[in-house]
């Protein structure tokens, strides 16, 4: 245990006076005591239920900063702002640095003066960064929605992959990784891409008693819509969110509302910067009282009197619904979680898995343009990452895919560059490599028909979610549409959604 820090008055009082906390939640003691005890830890932990103070308060203990991985510019913002207003030192590495900005935070940092660093995954892959970090000190690397790490996850991001490379490089400090789900398999990925398997587990499950679950199957899109706009009319000064799985979606229900004289904002991925911001900030004031989105938007959004999160069609799986239902009722408040839904919906979701994973020719293409370009540089430095897309013509992020299977497999090392330490030793060991491809399709596959399952099921809707993620809860939770009609079937059969099948 770090030797400054005991559960004692005097440093429950500094928490009060710098962090504002009255009262702990489940899961942050534990995760507190882990981090500065030394060890590894992940915190699986409700949306809600105040992942942060899991790492800004061991932050006034230990002896250098707090480094925190975060996947979104908007998350890194708001918590550095919030951390500013409390006058506790913080800094962010992200694009929207200016020169000057980013000149000033990196020699802050050198001076070590900010207690919690933000950066973007990124930026740990290139060295420069990293070396100044490693000059500077860092006591504690946190994985903030750490979901991403996992290849298995349904959010994978493949920069995710340079934390475990700069865990390492900046001396190996404990690892705080954290997020709102993971099914049993997510987690044991998650433990091994950041090679943590030792690390304390604090799971406290999914389940939150203020959100109402509710499903609603329509025949049309008219009906449909109608139901949408008695759901935004029950709202009253409350606000919420409306989620569509495409930008061509958004941008239909939008114009729809609209032509309703209703004041709602829309936000997705192909939308400027500059509009976005715009939008988020908007509703953040209540000057937009719902938003319509793609799943671009809330990563990280704290509004506490968001009183629904409607999604107007299936998500792409279980986890997806879960994080993004959290957003309702942070304040402890009543909130609903809706699902809208008409069976050929899932052909949508179904369409974008099909061109989701890199096919077997990709990923022969990238094995041979890495042979090609060792041998024609024939260095001990290796290729770089870029010579590999320019080779193969594929999109970077395949590439990093594929590039990080195969590391994974031992072909290659990465680094600042890409070196290539062997073959595969046989024609079975290669189509075992594309076969891994195949099956997280088929994974994805299973997560949607999950998804499908849930829609239709007339169980109690937490417990069918909780026994997805790997919990089980003693009875029906009675907060759901299925307890409350009556409906629930407790004794279904538990492999019918057990995550993964």
């Amino acid at each position: 245990m770090n030797e400054s820090w005991r559960w004692t008055p005097c440093n429950e009082k500094k928490a009060l006076q710098r962090l504002g906390v009255k009262a702990y939640r489940g899961g942050q003691r534990e995760l507190i005591d882990a981090v500065l005890s030394g060890k590894n830890a992940i915190g699986i932990l409700p949306t809600g239920r105040g992942k942060s103070l899991c790492y800004q308060l061991p932050a006034f203990f230990l002896p250098h900063a707090i480094l925190v991985v975060s996947p979104l510019i908007s998350l890194m913002q708001d918590q550095y702002e919030k951390l500013r207003t409390r006058k506790i030192a913080a800094a962010h590495l992200n694009s929207t640095l200016t020169v000057t900005e980013e000149r000033d935070t990196r020699e802050n940092i050198r001076r070590e003066e900010p207690e919690l660093i933000y950066i973007s995954p990124e930026r740990l892959e290139n060295p420069e960064y990293l070396r100044m970090l490693q000059q500077a000190g860092v006591s504690l690397i946190v994985v903030d929605e750490a979901h991403c790490v996992s290849q298995w996850g349904h959010d994978f991001r493949p920069a995710y992959l340079a934390i475990r490379d700069a865990i390492r490089t900046l001396g190996r400090p404990p690892v705080l990784a954290l997020t709102a789900t993971a099914t049993p398999d997510v987690l044991t990925d998650i433990l091994k891409q950041l090679d943590i398997e030792d690390a304390v587990v604090v799971n406290h499950g999914i389940e939150r008693p203020n959100l109402f679950f509710e499903v609603f199957r329509t025949v049309n899109e008219d009906e449909k819509f109608e139901r949408l706009m008695t759901i935004m009319q029950a709202t009253g000064d409350g606000s919420g969110l409306v989620y569509v799985p495409t930008i061509r979606q958004a941008n239909a229900l939008y114009n729809r509302l609209m032509r309703q004289a209703l004041h709602v904002g829309l936000y997705h991925g192909k939308m400027k910067a500059a509009d976005r911001e715009r939008t988020q900030r908007a509703f953040m004031d209540d000057d937009y009282q719902f938003i319509v989105a793609t799943k671009a938007f809330g990563l990280g959004i704290d509004k506490d009197n968001i009183r629904a999160v409607v999604h107007y069609a299936f998500p792409d799986s279980l986890e997806s619904y879960v994080q993004e239902a959290g957003r309702a009722g942070r304040d402890g408040n009543p909130a609903r979680a809706i699902l809208l839904y008409r069976l050929e919906d899932r052909r949508v979701q179904a369409y974008f898995l099909g061109g989701k994973y890199p096919h077997r020719e990709e990923s022969l293409r990238v094995y041979r343009a890495i042979n090609q370009l060792s041998m024609e540089a024939a260095a001990p430095n290796g290729i770089t990452l870029a010579s590999v897309i320019q080779a193969t013509g594929l999109h970077q992020n395949r590439v990093k895919v594929i590039v990080a299977l195969l590391e994974a497999t031992g072909i290659v090392t990465r680094g600042r560059r890409l070196r290539k330490v062997r073959n595969f030793s046989s024609e079975e060991e290669f189509h075992s490599f594309l076969e891994e491809y195949e099956q997280r399709h088929v994974n994805d596959r299973d997560r949607l028909d999950s998804m499908m399952r849930y829609g239709q099921t007339t169980m109690c809707r937490v417990r069918f979610l909780t026994r997805y993620f790997g919990n089980e809860i003693a009875k029906d939770c009675k907060h759901c549409d299925n307890c409350r009609d009556g409906q629930t079937e407790s004794t279904i059969d538990t492999a019918h959604i057990t995550a993964g099948l």
